[in-house]
């Protein structure tokens, strides 16, 4: 079974000067290449970019919520066990194709799944 670790950085915000390089979607463009390929150097591969939600405080006792922009890597983590043969033969059971990458665990998960709602109790009254 293939296990993988993530790694999450955050997307640019602006596009970096370059020769020859004059628009800014060109640069932006320039700029998120040039990331990717450092993040692929290292062996992690591009797995998608994501807007999420930040909590941020603003003053003594107010907060506000800002989205951040996201980039998602994953590359597949070599663990001893894997490397070792374990000296007998095991059965497997096939496992289901999923249509698209999955981020968590490489595991199936367990339970129930809990209820969707507010992330602050207090959100759920205004």
């Amino acid at each position: 079974m293939q296990r993988f670790e993530f790694k999450v950085v955050p997307a640019p915000r602006r596009g970096e000067k370059a020769r020859g390089i004059k628009t800014t979607e060109d640069r932006f463009a320039y700029t998120l290449t040039q990331v990717l390929n450092e993040m692929g150097r290292d062996g992690w591969d591009y797995v998608r970019a994501d807007a999420l939600p930040c909590d941020e405080r603003v003053g003594l006792t107010g907060s506000k919520t800002s989205f951040q922009n996201m980039l998602v890597f994953r590359r597949i983590v070599e663990s001893d066990a894997a490397l070792q043969p374990t000296g007998r033969l095991m059965a497997v059971e096939p496992v289901a194709v999923v249509s698209g990458p999955r981020l968590g665990t490489a595991e199936a998960p367990s339970g129930v799944a809990p209820a969707l709602g507010p992330a602050n109790a207090g959100l759920a009254a205004e």
